[in-house]
């Protein structure tokens, strides 16, 4: 049987569950032989990895979230160095800017919703070793009883209390995030872009803007895709010349309970990928 291919995965360092060494360590348990960490807008999973890893290849990546009026758009850099200044100092803004970020979330909470957290709660949250991010408020919000699981905590308040406070928070633009991954030596690859809530005319046309900006591919294979998207996006690819990558977008059994590594949700099963074919050429 062939080995799997996992380039979108997440570790405790973003809004994952397990340390580098467990998730690698899982991964190999799945059949996987190449796995990409890309956790969101931080280096530090990647600089916790395991050194003279045997049995897996082991990516380093990023996920960074790009500001767009509505959705979510994120940019995944693959084959980055980890040891870039620009992008080491880039990440420590981000770093301030997500605790910034989830103190405004809980203000809206607050307001909107009557929930309250204690000092020694926030100051737990604003303490953690990883960038904060909505899950951490979901996970608390599940302890505190509002909610039974991360998606319901989405769905009940976060969702809601996001788009009321999306406007105050800088995130990069798409062309600094591209900027970026290209300046650390990385590929820029435009993540599950079914998140960006377009339909497939718009997409097209943000993704020839994106193209002229140094974009080089495009996420076709992900759990939440639609044999649909994943369709159009293939259509995308070969039409750009863009290269195509996939992954499961696994962060754990509690966070995203029915994502699986290695197979994610719709057994997306993943072989070959030409993003693959390009990070080897650019090694050698």
């Amino acid at each position: 049987m062939n080995k799997l291919i996992d380039m979108h995965t997440h570790t405790n360092y973003s809004d994952g569950e397990y340390s580098p060494k467990e998730l690698i360590e899982k991964a190999k348990i799945a059949g996987i032989n190449t796995l990409a960490i890309t956790d969101h807008d931080t280096l530090e999973g990647l600089k916790n990895i395991p050194k003279n890893i045997k049995g897996i290849k082991v990516i380093p990546g990023i996920e960074l979230t790009a500001k767009v009026p509505k959705g979510r758009m994120h940019i995944l850099g693959y084959n980055i160095d980890i040891n870039n200044k620009e992008l080491n100092d880039q990440m420590s803004f981000l770093k301030t800017k997500s605790i910034n970020s989830v103190i405004s979330l809980i203000e809206q909470l607050k307001k909107d919703y009557k929930i309250y957290f204690t000092y020694e709660e926030i100051k737990e949250l604003v303490n953690y070793n990883h960038n904060l991010g909505r899950p951490d408020l979901a996970r608390l919000l599940i302890r505190k009883g509002y909610v039974k699981t991360v998606q319901e905590a989405f769905d009940k308040y976060l969702i809601k209390a996001y788009d009321k406070t999306r406007k105050v928070n800088k995130n990069l633009t798409y062309k600094e995030c591209i900027q970026l991954i290209t300046n650390s030596g990385g590929i820029p690859v435009l993540a599950h872009p079914h998140s960006l809530e377009l339909d497939n005319e718009k997409l097209e046309k943000l993704i020839r803007k994106m193209i002229k900006l140094g974009l080089r591919g495009i996420e076709v294979y992900h759990s939440k895709n639609t044999k649909e998207e994943e369709k159009f996006y293939l259509e995308l690819a070969y039409k750009y010349n863009l290269l195509i990558s996939g992954g499961t977008d696994y962060h754990g059994p509690n966070t995203k309970p029915d994502i699986f590594l290695g197979i994610g949700k719709n057994n997306i099963h993943i072989e070959k990928l030409s993003i693959l074919d390009e990070i080897k050429k650019t090694k050698n």
